[in-house]
């Protein structure tokens, strides 16, 4: 064979190779199935890459969030939503219960969860059930207190929700707009703990809605949660009402001076749970997210979200966070005996679960909210 016929021999084997590499990709990709969409509704951050990135690729799935903010809005989102548009829901537990008797949720199989890995405490939460029957799985929680700047505010001073009157503070503290943390922090400021700040009675309601018009001189604005961050980083906030770590953790890591402490009145604790919505025909894949949420590393991930940090429900997740970053452990207090560990909090009675009211109707907490901001 001549050199001639060798070289054209040769330009063909290598332009046939590129045109296989080039092809190759597309057939690969022809032949891969599409990723199985899951649908979520929750609040910022649950179906960020932080979280779902890996269960992603692990299981060829894709989540598509909607994301909400407060439990009124959540619901409003699934009553505007025809039946089955979400295939996982996670919701605040104290509208577990509502969208149960809605008939927005599933019943889950209890079997499948790891609740022996639970605390006892959080084992058979309010609400979460209904007899044995099983509505939704907390996931994770957070302890709602005083936020406040520690340039401004000694953590002495931030000890009990009178610090919002603070005349340092005038026209510098802030609200996270939603009613419930917001009335029950006041609630509790005037001693409504048995049976909870949730639960009182009218005189009691109407000596928390005139404390809390009394707070509207020193108060700056009502922000949503990007508003909550920014206010407190730039300092236009001095201190902020209806919130906790849950802000001031993620602020902290980015170097702004800020704080919360569960004061000595006591603290609200929110708690997000992972529910089956309606109609759905991924059953499988849904619970095995949840499970892998519960898992260690799942746990791992959302006590550290990037979106706002988290505490876990299990003691595997409380060993596997001790191990992954220590010092994480440490700040949130998610070691046994640890003097702000959750569990030992809310035995000592000084953490009450979020809840929506007893006594009064939902609306009426929310009217008087829309009222004292026009005040």
């Amino acid at each position: 064979m001549s050199n001639s016929s060798l070289a054209l021999t040769r330009r063909k084997l290598l332009a046939g190779a590129a045109g296989l590499a080039l092809t190759t990709p597309m057939l690969n990709r022809a032949w891969a199935a599409e990723p199985t969409q899951i649908n979520m509704l929750a609040w910022y951050g649950h179906a960020e890459p932080d979280i779902v990135a890996e269960f992603e690729a692990a299981n060829n799935v894709k989540f598509v969030p909607k994301y909400y903010a407060g439990g009124d809005n959540m619901l409003a989102l699934i009553a505007q939503s025809p039946p089955g548009t979400y295939d996982l829901i996670l919701s605040d537990a104290e509208f577990v219960q509502q969208l149960n008797a809605a008939g927005y949720i599933e019943e889950m199989d209890a079997s499948l969860y790891p609740f022996d890995e639970f605390f006892p405490e959080y084992q058979n939460f309010p609400g979460h059930w209904t007899g044995d029957q099983l509505w939704s799985v907390m996931v994770r929680f957070g302890l709602l207190g005083v936020s406040y700047n520690s340039d401004v505010l000694s953590r002495a001073e931030a000890m009990s929700y009178n610090a919002f009157w603070n005349p340092k503070l005038t026209g510098k503290v802030g609200h996270f707009d939603w009613h419930l943390p917001n009335l029950g922090q006041m609630a509790l400021l005037l001693g409504n703990r048995n049976p909870s700040p949730f639960d009182i009675s009218q005189d009691a309601w109407d000596a928390v809605q005139e404390k809390t018009l009394s707070l509207k001189p020193q108060v700056g604005g009502y922000f949503d949660y990007g508003g909550t961050f920014s206010g407190l980083k730039n300092g236009e906030m001095l201190a902020m009402a209806g919130i906790g770590d849950w802000i001031t953790g993620v602020l902290q890591k980015d170097g702004a001076p800020v704080a919360s402490v569960i004061p000595e009145e006591g603290g609200i604790q929110f708690t997000e749970s992972y529910s089956i919505g309606k109609g759905t025909s991924k059953h499988d894949i849904v619970n095995k997210f949840i499970q892998y949420m519960l898992s260690p590393e799942g746990q791992v991930k959302t006590i550290q979200m990037a979106a706002y940090p988290g505490l876990s429900p299990t003691k595997s997740g409380w060993k596997a966070i001790q191990a992954a970053n220590p010092a994480e452990a440490e700040r949130s207090g998610l070691i046994e005996g640890h003097d702000q560990s959750p569990v030992k909090l809310l035995k000592e009675g000084r953490i009450f679960f979020r809840d929506i009211p007893r006594q009064q109707n939902l609306e009426d907490w929310n009217d008087f909210w829309s009222e004292y901001k026009t005040a």
